[in-house]
């Protein structure tokens, strides 16, 4: 008999209590079936940063910068629209991929209109189109990381990121790729910039050739990446 500890997905079904049959997903990939004869008892175990997530068919990895917890990985949530299209409030998550090519989402997640990523709400720290107990963060939330890091960003870029005295180092775990951006239709900036939206509509933004973490006020119809911080 087996005690199992769990800290990963169960997917139940109707029938599970009697069919006796559990199916396990486990977030490092691969199903296992157990027999509820074999387990005497299941314990939930509560989330903790470093821990995977899935939301939406996707797994995002976390990790713990200071005091807050981030994914490492830009959202990638939503269907891919054509990048001259500006996405709208339809009650459907839409998304840019870099160049109309679903394998950059898959590589460095969707591109965000501001309204779309907030959900079409105003408030700051809003959940937005973030899994739930995650939201988008705020202008304060960012410099709270960029104090961690002690302003560099190059310990926020993933290893391979940017060149000379940009080059990332990735001490942090952030794991930045240059993700570029969509400027209304045209598509730029792929593996020399990268921007995060703020709830303020600002953005942060991080260069292939500097260690700066930058502050811009850009136009809410730019398409820009997403990352998401626990509540």
């Amino acid at each position: 008999m087996k005690n199992i500890i769990l800290c990963l997905i169960i997917l139940f079904s109707g029938e599970l209590l009697f069919s006796q049959k559990i199916i396990l997903h486990r977030n490092s990939g691969g199903n296992q079936v157990l027999y509820s004869s074999s387990i005497d008892s299941i314990t939930f175990l509560p989330f903790a940063c470093g821990d995977e997530i899935r939301y939406e068919g996707q797994t995002y990895h976390t990790v713990l910068i200071g005091t807050q917890c981030w994914m490492k990985e830009n959202l990638n949530v939503g269907i891919m629209i054509q990048g001259n299209t500006n996405q709208s409030n339809n009650g459907i998550i839409e998304k840019y991929c870099y160049n109309n090519d679903t394998a950059n989402c898959s590589l460095y997640g969707g591109l965000y209109q501001w309204q779309e990523a907030m959900k079409y709400v105003s408030i700051p720290g809003a959940q937005g189109i973030c899994p739930d107990g995650w939201h988008i963060p705020t202008a304060a939330q960012f410099q709270t990381l960029k104090t961690a890091v002690n302003n560099d960003g190059n310990s926020l870029k993933a290893i391979g990121q940017g060149s000379g005295s940009g080059t990332g180092t990735n001490i942090s775990g952030f794991s930045a790729l240059l993700a570029g951006a969509n400027w209304t239709g045209t598509f730029n900036a792929l593996t020399f910039e990268t921007y995060f939206w703020q709830t303020d509509s600002q953005i942060i933004c991080l260069f292939a050739f500097s260690p700066q973490i930058n502050t811009y006020g850009w136009g809410q119809n730019l398409g820009f990446s997403l990352r998401c911080l626990k509540n």
